[in-house]
């Protein structure tokens, strides 16, 4: 019987997905509502199909991603996001998923992601090369997300977002003084004078 886990943090978003995995044959449908659950509920219900969202309380997750890889848990990835591709997809084919869609496409989209995992093939979106059709500006602040580690990205787009150092800090369980650190290596990468202009540059790159 084909066993699957949701991990999403929106209840209506899961009860979607839920309904697309049923109609693919799955039989046991799991859900988490957040990326600390996941490495526990996959050892206890060992399903063969991990729908991950990659904003999640306590745990974002490419971090999830990592944590599966490293335990060596013998599942397949499917990545349903609302972050862009163009700074997510690779990331996350790196880290051992087997396909990434968009939450913004028509759900036909996912049927047909987890009709190609489950047949042993992979599902990525063909990302057209847009540097040559963009500003200079934009082009090389491309390149300078792109060579942002995954924690990197995860809290500068949290501090796009306008929250709090300690509040990052505590849903991440890192020390305040750590966001701090992250947040200074962050402008220097960027190029960013002032910790206002953070949120401009991840609108800007369609970040938040």
């Amino acid at each position: 019987m084909r066993s699957a886990l949701i991990v999403d943090d929106h209840p209506v978003v899961r009860a979607a997905v839920r309904i697309v995995l049923q109609a693919e044959g799955f039989q046991h449908i799991h859900e988490a509502s957040s990326g600390s659950e996941v490495v526990s509920l996959i050892r206890k219900h060992s399903p063969q199909l991990v729908v991950l969202d990659l904003q999640l309380p306590t745990l974002d997750g490419l971090d999830v991603l990592a944590r599966i890889r490293g335990n060596e848990l013998p599942c397949r990835v499917l990545v349903f996001t609302s972050h862009d591709p163009a700074f997510y997809q690779e990331r996350c084919l790196r880290a051992g998923a087997m396909a990434f869609v968009t939450k913004t496409n028509q759900l036909q989209q996912l049927h047909k992601a987890i009709q190609a995992v489950m047949s042993g093939y992979t599902y990525f979106t063909a990302l057209t090369d847009s540097v040559g059709t963009l500003n200079p500006l934009h082009s090389t602040e491309k390149q300078m997300i792109n060579q942002l580690s995954d924690r990197e990205l995860n809290i500068f787009v949290q501090l796009g977002q306008g929250r709090a150092n300690k509040t990052i800090a505590e849903e991440m369980h890192l020390s305040h003084k750590t966001i701090s650190t992250y947040k200074t290596r962050l402008m220097k990468k960027l190029g960013i004078k002032a910790a206002v202009h953070l949120r401009d540059f991840a609108r800007r790159n369609h970040l938040i």
